[in-house]
């Protein structure tokens, strides 16, 4: 069996994964994502216990149980580079032997529920709703670094997609993605369910223009009239194309669920998005406990 060496498996004095702080016992099967840290702390104050928590730059991770289940709350930050790094770390704890820098011959599976914001790309979304993602069309490029098998059905997908939008040769190639059946199932009602663009940046990759002029002023229009197997373009954001990818490439379960914040076609803004996160929150750790 091969060693994974220092520079490749990165652990912390603790002998801890380097960039999340945690071990395999710091964390549970079962774990929300949240993009900023503080909301960690939302999150974590609706438990009843908590038995573990800590944090390193902009990775917060907090254990503890709501109505008897376990459940671990994370931090991953912005964007799909970070989605990169928690990913495989989190896997890292779970699936390798990090004393002895061998993966483990039994694996184990984690269901991951990714609680973000993001912005609507149909005029009827209304802010403060919520958008489950059943599909992602991610531009991020994160997935293309690694072998991962995509379905017969994501590859039709892609296809589709490249075929009636008439993608620019000079962007990214787009790589599609679904979410989990079951993680979706268990959020069956909360919002509708759409197709997610994972954009690259906030401004330019999704096309917002301040004083840079963009290249492909219409992309944000080849995206919002795409539609898949009755499913349409719903929402734009920055981690769930990767979220979804690598979840399913190490064998984990992942979906994200998106307060809306703003529609970026009727220009409307949801200023009490707190309150709104809140329940939302609670709502889906409800959902978890069944």
């Amino acid at each position: 069996m091969s060693t994974l060496k220092a520079s490749e498996l990165t652990l912390d004095s603790n002998g801890k994964v380097y960039h999340l702080g945690i071990g395999p016992n710091d964390i549970a099967d079962t774990l929300i994502f949240v993009g900023d840290q503080s909301r960690v702390d939302v999150v974590a104050s609706f438990f009843d216990t908590v038995r573990f928590k800590t944090q390193h730059r902009e990775f917060a991770t907090t254990t503890g149980t709501y109505k008897g289940k376990e459940i671990s709350v994370i931090s991953h930050g912005i964007g799909c580079d970070n989605i990169d790094i928690v990913l495989n770390e989190l896997d890292a704890c779970i699936n390798i032997d990090l004393e002895k820098r061998e993966i483990n011959t039994i694996k184990k599976s984690l269901d991951i529920i990714r609680i973000g914001t993001c912005g609507a790309l149909q005029e009827d979304i209304e802010p403060g709703s919520h958008i489950i993602s059943k599909y992602a069309i991610g531009l991020d490029g994160v997935a293309n670094f690694y072998d991962i098998d995509f379905t017969e059905e994501e590859i039709e997908f892609k296809t589709q997609f490249l075929e009636t939008s008439g993608w620019p040769d000079n962007l990214a190639i787009p790589y599609m993605v679904k979410s989990n059946d079951r993680l979706r199932a268990l959020l069956n009602g909360l919002g509708e369910e759409g197709i997610t663009t994972t954009a690259n940046g906030f401004y330019g990759p999704q096309g917002r223009a301040l004083r840079i002029p963009l290249k492909h002023p219409d992309f944000k229009e080849k995206i919002r009239h795409f539609s898949f197997n009755n499913t349409r373009s719903a929402n734009f954001e920055m981690e769930t194309s990767a979220l979804l990818s690598l979840s399913k490439a190490l064998g984990h379960n992942a979906v994200t669920i998106c307060l809306v914040l703003a529609n970026r076609y009727s220009n409307k803004f949801e200023s009490d998005y707190e309150t709104k996160m809140r329940a939302l929150i609670v709502s889906v750790l409800d959902r978890v406990v069944g």
